[in-house]
């Protein structure tokens, strides 16, 4: 089990927020469109599916090379169709050039068994990650991936912009992350030995059907694959008002954990998602047989209602806002979000 957190202890997703961040412009607007798009009565917490397991190995364990897997959605368009117009995309074809050399596999890793097959692996000694996203394991017991990036544990858990070329109105998973908002498939997860320790020192990742289209704030995220005008952006982030008394609510011990990080990190928007969701590790096939039953349930955090959460405003948080992202196709989910909002076709 990882021994310190993810990323330099002054990375953006390490910083506590300040303690009266001011709230977004639009925040009752903002509140109001994630409410409306989610059944749930409160914040879910995805724990047994959309999410990302995480496997640790030892150092040197060799590398598997994963092969480039081509992902079909919606209509039979692909990501990689998008991008076809971008000859930096079509070069890389999902893989990050830092990831070509491949990534250690245990053999005991399942990636998640929904569309996304997201599937991260940790090098704890030398603090290095790989994260993929579209994980296939393939019957000769070779891997093939959608995306693929290499990145460092010590790092700022922010990738450079520089780095992936993408342009306006395509995909950024052409170029290697396998989250739609360019960012760390492990950011922002709650892990099962932080609940145990009773302490999460980092801020959350939260997703919604609201993303906002063609919009999101740097740091952290590089993109966006939201699909409603006006929407949340990407990397906007939500706290938990710091003056809700949470020893006066009826929360586990874990939730109680989850709901003080809420408070004094905040969560970033860094996904779309048919709710209103946090995410927890994925541990099917834990090597350790650890499990979330018992500790964490993923209705804990309904007692939380909607009218405690608050949407920040980015300049304090040292964000900018960056209109561009991808149009919202050829993703199902999203673009049924911008029609049904708009009207209007693609």
């Amino acid at each position: 089990m990882p021994t310190k957190p993810f990323f330099a202890p002054d990375s953006f997703w390490n910083t506590p927020l300040p303690a009266h961040a001011p709230l977004h412009p639009e925040h009752a607007r903002f509140l109001q469109l994630t409410r409306e798009g989610t059944s749930s009565p409160g914040l879910h917490i995805n724990l047994h599916e959309w999410t990302v397991p995480v496997y640790h190995v030892a150092p040197g364990t060799p590398l598997q090379k994963v092969a480039h897997r081509l992902r079909e959605d919606w209509q039979g368009r692909t990501f990689a169709a998008n991008s076809a117009h971008n000859p930096a995309a079509v070069a890389r074809d999902g893989h990050h050039p830092d990831f070509e050399a491949g990534m250690p596999i245990p053999a005991a890793a399942i990636a998640d068994a929904q569309e996304d097959a997201h599937l991260a692996v940790i090098d704890p000694q030398t603090r290095t990650a790989w994260d993929v996203w579209g994980a296939q394991k393939r019957p000769d017991g070779t891997w093939a991936s959608c995306t693929g990036m290499r990145y460092s544990l010590d790092g700022s858990g922010v990738f450079d912009p520089a780095e992936f070329p993408a342009r306006n109105g395509e995909s950024i998973h052409p170029h290697g992350p396998s989250r739609a908002t360019g960012v760390p498939a492990i950011a922002g997860l709650i892990m099962h030995d932080e609940l145990t320790a009773g302490h999460i020192a980092h801020k959350l990742l939260f997703a919604c059907r609201s993303s906002g289209l063609l919009a999101h704030h740097f740091p952290p995220t590089l993109w966006t694959d939201g699909g409603l005008p006006g929407g949340p952006p990407a990397g906007v982030i939500l706290r938990l008002d710091p003056a809700l008394d949470l020893a006066a609510l009826d929360l586990t011990p874990a939730a109680r954990t989850v709901a003080r990080a809420l408070q004094d990190y905040g969560a970033a928007l860094v996904d779309f998602a048919g709710g209103f969701t946090l995410g927890g590790e994925g541990l099917w096939n834990d090597p350790a047989g650890r499990s979330w039953h018992s500790l964490l349930e993923e209705d804990d955090l309904f007692a939380l209602g909607f009218e405690h959460f608050q949407f920040l405003a980015p300049e304090p948080l040292g964000q900018r806002l960056v209109e561009k992202g991808m149009v919202p196709f050829p993703h199902k989910g999203v673009t049924e979000v911008y029609r049904r909002y708009t009207g209007l076709s693609l």
